[in-house]
């Protein structure tokens, strides 16, 4: 009976600690929410949707884009990816969404917007985090990459080499 009891307090511990390591990763890692902003007027013709997740590297290539489009006419519209079920696709050329691939997955609004919209894949660019930087969604022409800052210009350059050709095919 003593060696039950000893197993047993065994286990109860390792799971104990088990769930004090979730709550120390969450609180750590999860991303801060974005608080909505907008740039430039919205009776310009081009408008472009940002739907990210707060966290330093994605603030950085977030503001990236907001920079090198805010002298054109483009309007830009930044709402946390929380906001996806309320978004209407159909109301920008472009939309860019970017996420962290949480839990083997990637945050269920980003799936669900995506799925929701399957005809307008191509007009969204997608950039996913992970801390190995390969994870995507299937199906999806994703940009992928780890979460460091240094490395955001990069990431900034190709969301808007990608939004340009996005943009300018809009023009037609």
């Amino acid at each position: 009976m003593k060696l039950f009891k000893k197993i047993l307090l065994i286990f109860l511990a390792v799971i104990i600690a088990f769930f004090l390591f979730l709550l120390w990763y969450q609180n750590n890692y999860s991303m801060d929410v974005v608080a909505p902003y907008v740039v430039n007027t919205p009776s310009f013709e081009k408008k472009l949707l940002i739907a990210t997740q707060g966290s330093d590297f994605k603030n950085k290539v977030t503001s990236g884009i907001v920079d090198h489009f805010k002298a054109d006419s483009v309007y830009i519209e930044v709402v946390d990816i929380s906001t996806l079920p309320t978004i209407d696709p159909r109301k920008y050329n472009t939309l860019v969404i970017i996420h962290t691939w949480e839990n083997w997955k990637p945050p269920i609004t980003v799936q669900t917007f995506i799925e929701k919209y399957p005809e307008h894949k191509n007009k969204i660019v997608v950039l996913t985090t992970s801390g190995e930087g390969s994870y995507k969604m299937e199906g999806i022409d994703a940009i992928t990459g780890e979460s460091i800052l240094a490395d955001a210009p990069i990431f900034v350059d190709t969301i808007v080499a990608r939004l340009n050709r996005l943009l300018i095919s809009k023009e037609n």
